[in-house]
């Protein structure tokens, strides 16, 4: 295997949809509301793909060092655990990451003012204390809220309030879907390797509540994440393009009737791309309705 290949192993493109749709949707509730200043709205785009890389790189380390990435895993290579990469190389990536989020960020606070300041510090300490440290709240059953806020509420809002410098009632509201649609891509991560994590002793909420209800907990977000539509052309000032998120209900409702078919194994490897794409997909259809609203 190259050392590029195993780069990208550690690094994870598959997962940064997460990071993209919500940074889109900002970004279309932003258009809406005024004009774009597309640097900064590129700024957020590239500062949030920073963050997921360094999130990635930062759970492959830490995960690593608690001994949660055992032979019985069933989900992609961790690269530090199968010695393709060194503990040293991986924490400087790690750090390279973070300075250039970081150099990323100090742009985004002279656009932006001090408020960018406290989002990007409070992230970058998430991050790092999702799986390191002593606090590990990944590790505790508190990895969905972590998503659900970080990757929804404050990626939505804090693109919306970099570019217009407002917040918006319909804006928080329209983040509920990305916080709800990304955490699914963790919901399924943490349903496939459930009886790993029991073992090794970490408490992800799909541990502490078990195969079925962290089934319903994915069906009832996809479900939100629809009814929030709704809710946007309702109480918003949105056209009838609102709902061309409309279009992916039978991929999502695909996924859920083979998901709920299917046995726990890797094939769960391929509902977990397919979910992150379906939340770019419904992002990106979203923000389209927005655009032309």
């Amino acid at each position: 295997m190259s050392k590029i290949s195993i780069w990208l192993l550690a690094i994870r493109p598959k997962t940064l949809p997460a990071a993209i749709g919500p940074v889109l949707l900002g970004t279309a509730f932003a258009y809406s509301a005024s004009t774009i200043e597309f640097s900064i709205a590129v700024a957020c785009l590239l500062g949030a793909m920073l963050l997921q890389v360094a999130a990635n790189l930062a759970n492959d380390y830490f995960d690593y060092k608690k001994g949660i990435d055992t032979s019985e895993r069933l989900g992609p290579i961790r690269v530090t655990a199968q010695g393709l990469l060194t503990e040293r190389e991986i924490l400087g990536a790690l750090i390279i990451n973070i300075i250039l989020a970081v150099l990323d960020g100090l742009f985004l606070i002279y656009k932006a003012g001090f408020v960018i300041l406290i989002i990007g510090t409070i992230s970058i300490i998430a991050l790092l204390t999702y799986s390191g440290t002593v606090i590990a709240f990944g590790y505790r059953g508190l990895g969905d809220i972590f998503v659900f806020v970080f990757f929804g509420i404050i990626a939505v809002n804090g693109t919306f309030f970099a570019i217009t410098g407002k917040t918006s009632p319909q804006v928080l509201l329209g983040s509920v879907t990305s916080g709800l649609l990304v955490n699914n891509i963790l919901v399924i991560n943490n349903y496939r390797d459930l009886e790993n994590d029991k073992k090794t002793g970490k408490k992800t909420l799909a541990v502490l509540i078990g195969y079925r209800a962290t089934l319903f907990q994915y069906i009832l977000s996809l479900i939100l994440s629809y009814v929030v539509v709704f809710a946007l052309f309702l109480f918003g000032n949105s056209s009838y393009f609102i709902f061309l998120p409309m279009i992916t209900l039978p991929i999502a409702w695909k996924l859920t009737y083979g998901l709920i078919k299917m046995d726990i194994g890797p094939d769960l490897n391929q509902v977990l791309a397919k979910t992150a794409r379906l939340s770019l997909q419904f992002q990106l259809l979203l923000s389209i309705g927005i655009f032309l609203s």
